[in-house]
């Protein structure tokens, strides 16, 4: 009789289901600012969340960082990491336009 491989988790690792707690933040930060409430906000909330998945994939293993492991460790901390920097300083520093 063949042997029947053991049924799949999803998501199968910590780092996945961290994964699609960013996904989640990032998609309530991108709907603050589509919804025009606070548009800084929205956009920090985008930066915080990627700003989480840098520190969780410098932190986490690689066998565990899921879908957070794109490329070496070291890009990916740098590259996300980066990205996150730029979006709170830009969120901080556009001045208010009249209306």
């Amino acid at each position: 009789m063949p042997e029947v491989p053991p049924r799949r988790r999803y998501p199968s690792t910590i780092g996945g289901a961290l994964y699609l707690l960013v996904l989640a933040a990032m998609a309530t930060g991108i709907g603050i600012t589509w919804q025009a409430h606070d548009w800084r906000l929205g956009i920090r909330v985008v930066a915080g969340s990627l700003a989480a998945a840098s520190f969780l994939r410098l932190v986490l293993p690689q066998h565990d960082a899921g879908m957070l492991a794109v490329r070496p460790r070291l890009v990916d901390v740098l590259l996300v990491g980066s990205v996150a920097a730029a979006l709170f300083a830009l969120a901080h520093n556009i001045p208010d336009q009249p209306a």
